[in-house]
């Protein structure tokens, strides 16, 4: 798509959930907008989505391949706690269609699909960026340009973008190092797999620092683990789970791995033409994970940042999106990454965390607050009674 005469508003590199809505939104703002995606790569991920997810980003939910009614949480010693969704439910995506889905739509918005691997980018003496790129994504593909006046960088955790472009911030970036094989779903439900049960595996031997899954998907299910310690053996992890559920006896369709980001990045602007979004930016929510939400979310910020600053003409714009969207969620991330370091520190610990996740309050809270995306505040006498019960497990007072 080389095109010296032609500058466009917007390059969105990267065509995951942040990138696509971030096109989405920008063509929709009347932007030009190049939506630049490698083809053929599937992040390696759970795929849960809230209902709000539906609701804020107009997602039909007839995207979903299964609709989960019950989590199951699974201590180091095998104790087991059920947990209701309730009256809501937690969707189920398959990546691989969703993601497609996301891009699609922005086309169909106005932005302009281009498959290939972003390589760099370079500036005029006028300020306008070059973004090379190789076009259709392989190695020794040629390298082509795009003119545009600003970037959106959406290019997963260890986004080229971001390190190009904010060096320092990207070298502070931590992961959690992600895999999982996608099965053939077992047909026959039992103690070890629900159809529409989530089961997460709090257990050191399936991961140190993070949690195991079994995650359903209709004919497929994604069983998966993840942990910061890079000397730890997330293929072995999975093996062993499978065997211990008996999933080692179905058809593995694919396996994937790919880090995922700890905690937001402390910039995510360049102060000039380039914001990050998605894993670029480090919007993962810690304990849980949870991706995609936060990264449509993010990419919607970016795109309002972006289109502000076009407007107006002031890059101080671009730093608004990470200021609003920690103004949404930075209590959250910040309460699950406290969370994370100390009840996913040791097999004790995670006894009492499980054992902490039988108490109603703990549940319906929970559930209240991944529904609905944001801490729940009216009901102060169910957190005064969490916090007191917390206590209880932190000093051994609690029986588990």
């Amino acid at each position: 798509m080389s095109t010296p005469n032609r500058t466009v508003d917007v390059v969105v590199v990267g065509g995951g959930p942040a990138g696509a809505t971030a096109a989405h939104e920008l063509a929709l703002a009347g932007r030009d907008v190049v939506l630049l995606d490698r083809a053929g790569r599937i992040k390696p991920c759970g795929g849960a989505v809230p209902p709000q997810l539906l609701i804020d980003f107009k997602v039909p939910e007839s995207l979903l391949v299964n609709q989960v009614d019950t989590a199951r949480i699974i201590s180091p010693t095998g104790a087991l706690v059920d947990i209701p969704v309730g009256d809501g439910f937690v969707g189920m995506v398959d990546r691989e269609h969703f993601d497609e889905w996301l891009r699609v739509r922005a086309a169909n918005a106005g932005a302009t699909r281009v498959v290939g691997a972003y390589e760099s980018m370079e500036r005029d003496q006028n300020g306008v960026i070059t973004v090379h790129y190789r076009r259709g994504g392989g190695r020794t593909a040629r390298i082509e340009q795009v003119r545009t006046r600003m970037v959106v960088g959406a290019d997963g955790a260890l986004s080229k973008v971001a390190r190009q472009e904010l060096p320092a911030e990207a070298a502070k970036a931590r992961y959690v190092f992600a895999y999982h094989e996608v099965i053939e779903s077992p047909q026959i439900e039992d103690e070890a797999f629900g159809a529409a049960r989530c089961d997460v595996y709090y257990e050191g031997g399936l991961s140190p620092d993070f949690y195991a899954w079994v995650f359903p998907h209709g004919d497929t299910t994604s069983v998966g683990t993840g942990s910061a310690n890079k000397g730890f053996g997330l293929r072995g992890a999975v093996r062993d789970l499978r065997a211990r559920t008996g999933m080692d006896r179905v058809e593995t369709i694919r396996q994937e791995g790919a880090p995922i980001p700890l905690k937001p990045l402390p910039r995510w602007d360049n102060g000039k033409d380039v914001v990050l979004a998605g894993d670029a930016a480090g919007v993962v929510a810690p304990s849980s994970g949870e991706g995609i939400f936060y990264a449509m979310t993010g990419g919607r910020e970016a795109a309002r940042a972006v289109d502000l600053a076009l407007a107006t003409g002031d890059a101080r714009e671009l730093r608004k999106a990470r200021r609003r969207f920690l103004g949404s969620h930075g209590s959250v991330f910040w309460m699950l990454g406290m969370m994370q370091r100390f009840w996913y520190s040791s097999d004790n610990r995670r006894e009492r965390f499980v054992a902490i996740c039988r108490d109603r309050d703990v549940q319906e809270l929970t559930f209240e607050g991944y529904m609905r995306k944001e801490l729940v505040k009216a009901r102060p006498m169910a957190h005064a009674k969490i916090f007191w019960k917390n206590i209880g497990h932190l000093t051994g007072m609690a029986r588990t």
